[in-house]
């Protein structure tokens, strides 16, 4: 099918799916709220993360940190390890930077922006998050499109153009807003969003056969009535990501393990890691490296292997853990700690790459 006769979306679009959302809505903790700063918080971690996972951290996020205030202060190894082992560590930084835009008097002097416009003023809120929150907490006739919008929306129309490009993001966003611009009947904005992310995730699956019979557009449904659900959503060929081998080292003076800080900047910037190096090391290599640090070793042991998937990266990873003579107070390397495993765990953000060797 054609772009051009890929965009007349349903007029009761907003009524039946609302009207579903209401008799079907999951029973989240962000949802007992329209506090904007929660509404926010829970929308940046459900950012590429699974519903399940994000609820603890969120009770445990705003239970340290329940203002932007709060946040904006909040000590960075602090606010990483609050984080840690959600990824995507831009996403808290970013929300940190924002906080401080909006507790400062040359910002919005601690008043949080109420609408669709000022809320993408700040780092870190793209059309989908400030949508999101300007028509959960303030009833702005906006759209939030995210992936489960994208898949039903074009599902429902056998919509051929590709998602993963921004245009053809912003030319369906566009859509809804003229459609909810329209919708004369009272409705809920934010409602209607949260529609599309329940559906997605109960019905209009991704990853599994979609659902279609408890579906309440499936009457409407082009791809359905096709046979062709799964042949949508259409996306350009994926760029295979980069294979890295890495060899990390658990070096251990007794109970205490060696640990580094990595660079301000770049991947996984700021957070602390186990020593490691490029390739995969022998036991011979392995013992070197470590002498090289200016350190005696004593005993080595190999750790499983392992694998973590970021966005562009693979990470192929062995280990040792080296058992080496006191560091009589001294670490090798300017930067390095020594810690017990007891405070790595409580003070030490460490990304979950690491965390087969943890």
């Amino acid at each position: 099918m054609k772009d051009e006769t890929a965009t007349c979306l349903p007029k009761q679009l907003i009524e039946k799916l609302t009207t579903w959302y209401e008799e079907n809505k999951r029973d989240l903790p962000w949802r007992q709220t329209k506090n904007p700063y929660a509404v926010w918080v829970s929308e940046i971690m459900l950012q590429q993360t699974r519903v399940e996972t994000v609820i603890p951290y969120y009770e445990r996020f705003l239970s340290v940190l329940p203002d932007e205030k709060a946040l904006a202060d909040c000590p960075e190894d602090r606010l990483l390890k609050l984080w840690e082992g959600l990824g995507y560590y831009s996403r808290v930084r970013n929300m940190q930077k924002a906080a401080q835009i909006i507790c400062s008097p040359d910002g919005f002097s601690g008043k949080f922006p109420d609408s669709y416009e000022s809320l993408r003023s700040l780092p870190g809120l793209g059309a989908y998050t400030a949508g999101a929150i300007a028509s959960i907490a303030f009833g702005e006739k906006v759209p939030a499109v995210d992936g489960n919008a994208l898949r039903i929306l074009t599902r429902l129309m056998a919509d051929e153009r590709l998602i993963d490009q921004e245009k053809n993001k912003r030319a369906i966003s566009q859509e809804l807003i003229i459609l909810m611009a329209e919708e004369k009947e009272t409705f809920s904005p934010g409602d209607f969003n949260q529609s599309f992310m329940d559906l997605g995730s109960l019905v209009c699956l991704q990853h599994a056969a979609p659902r279609c019979e408890l579906c309440p557009l499936k009457e409407d449904c082009r791809a359905h009535a096709l046979g062709e659900e799964e042949a949508f959503p259409k996306k350009a060929p994926k760029k295979e990501r980069r294979i890295e081998e890495r060899t990390i080292l658990r070096i251990r003076d007794g109970e205490r393990i060696l640990i580094d800080k990595r660079p301000s900047k770049g991947l996984l910037a700021g957070l602390w890691e186990f020593p490691n190096a490029f390739g995969h090391l022998s036991e011979k290599e392995a013992l070197s490296f470590t002498e090289q640090l200016g350190l005696q070793p004593l005993q080595i042991v190999p750790l499983p292997e392992a694998k973590h998937i970021f966005t562009h990266i693979e990470w192929h990873m062995t280990g040792y853990e080296i058992r080496v003579a006191s560091f009589e107070g001294k670490v090798p390397v300017s930067g390095s700690v020594l810690v017990t495993p007891e405070e790595l765990m409580k003070s030490y953000p460490m990304p979950s790459a690491f965390r087969a060797y943890r």
